[in-house]
């Protein structure tokens, strides 16, 4: 539609994820809960976990629903120096914003599935949701079949259509396919703050994690925003392509943290690291494909979001810088998950700080200090990956990790 929109769509959906992550750093401290339970084959204990989230989350996402409908608005006025970028962002917001609701909840049930290590659901869940998307995205967005042309806002209802799709999915799959008595499904228990409690031992260090590692990625958007609305359409191009490269690795660093969990769970420990090193081979010779193949055609890759030639052409440095960062962090995802894995979260977290530290002097220096270009400023991901790699390994290799019961 333009480069407003895309950089709208950059800063509300980065903001957006933000707020959704603080719900995936719980589900990653629930689903380590629960595959440990289901390495110890204490099947019953799983469920109760699983509900316990859902009963939390769904009152986490009330109060930051409305806190952000209150003071979103005066946030960004704070953070975006474009007014036209901060209308068209705020929004966008607006209606995005109920998806926390549904994504809340969504998280539970992966964590749920990954941690009984039945993950082909996920599959079908995410093509639901994806065609759900693209079809509304495509009604909404330019008011074709007879719907009203909504622009920026039709994509957001198209999100937020999505993951409530995904919900009514999960649940009819969950009751048809799963054995509720089993898994202790079967029973709605009444709020449980002792079982919360334990949850969020292990959870606060993931919620924590998450939530200051995306909001130092949201501080590279504001970054490039200040150095211009073209630079800032060409980070959210980048940044698009940059997730759809991620996904292997987010699936085989989910696939480690519950692994290794489970492994543990069954008084295997010693198998830890072998499987950390099978998996990270793995993964690095997947993204070293993808890679390649983002190198060799970087030109149609980018023109998949756009057909302005000058945002094409300004995209390609950046797609290069992050083909290498995404070697790097193809390795580094898989060690660090691998920590999170045997339950030690804090040690996890406090490797996530030390990390984030160098990032931000980093991009505050190239980014809002010199203004470099944009790709210039993509190297602050090398940067990330290169340290949290060095942090992840010298742990595992310190043996700190071992024994520790949750």
């Amino acid at each position: 539609m333009g480069e407003v929109e895309l950089g709208a769509s950059a800063l509300g959906g980065i903001f957006y994820i933000c707020c959704f992550t603080i719900a995936f750093g719980f589900s990653t401290g629930s689903q380590i809960l629960i595959a440990r339970r289901n390495g110890e084959r204490a099947y019953d204990q799983v469920g109760p976990v699983m509900i316990q989230g859902v009963f939390f989350l769904f009152a986490l996402a009330i109060v930051l629903y409305s806190f952000t409908r209150i003071f979103s608005t005066d946030i960004l006025q704070v953070l975006i120096s474009s007014d036209t970028i901060l209308e068209a962002t705020a929004s966008f917001l607006n209606i995005r914003m109920a998806g926390l609701f549904f994504s809340y909840i969504n998280v539970m049930f992966r964590a749920l599935f990954v941690g009984i290590t039945r993950t082909k659901v996920l599959t079908l869940n995410a093509v639901l949701m994806a065609v759900t998307n693209i079809i509304l995205d495509y009604l909404l967005i330019f008011g074709h079949g007879g719907f009203p042309e909504m622009g920026l806002e039709g994509a957001a209802i198209a999100s937020v259509a999505a993951e409530a799709v995904s919900i009514v999915f999960f649940v009819t799959y969950t009751f048809l396919t799963v054995d509720l008595k089993k898994y202790g499904l079967n029973k709605l228990v009444s709020f449980d703050f002792k079982l919360l409690k334990r949850i969020l031992d292990i959870s606060i260090f993931t919620m924590l994690q998450y939530f200051v590692s995306m909001s130092t990625f949201l501080l590279f958007f504001l970054a490039v925003e200040r150095i211009g609305q073209s630079e800032l359409a060409v980070a959210n191009i980048v940044r698009s392509i940059y997730i759809v490269m991620f996904i292997p690795v987010n699936s085989l660093s989910t696939t480690t943290n519950s692994l290794v969990s489970n492994l543990i769970g069954a008084g295997n420990t010693n198998q830890v690291i072998p499987i950390i090193r099978k998996i990270a081979r793995f993964s690095l010779a997947i993204m070293a494909v993808c890679s390649a193949i983002i190198c060799l055609i970087p030109e149609y890759i980018a023109s998949i979001y756009t057909n302005d030639a000058f945002l094409i052409a300004s995209s390609i440095p950046s797609i290069y810088v992050i083909a290498g960062a995404m070697l790097l962090s193809a390795v580094s995802n898989i060690c660090f998950n691998g920590v999170s894995g045997t339950g030690n979260t804090r040690p996890a977290l406090l490797m996530e700080l030390l990390t984030l530290v160098f990032y931000c002097i980093y991009i505050y220096v190239i980014g809002m200090r010199l203004k470099m270009p944009v790709h210039v400023c993509f190297t602050s991901e090398l940067i990330y990956y290169g340290l949290l790699f060095i942090f992840s390994a010298l742990y595992l290799k310190s043996g700190k990790w071992q024994n520790k019961k949750i």
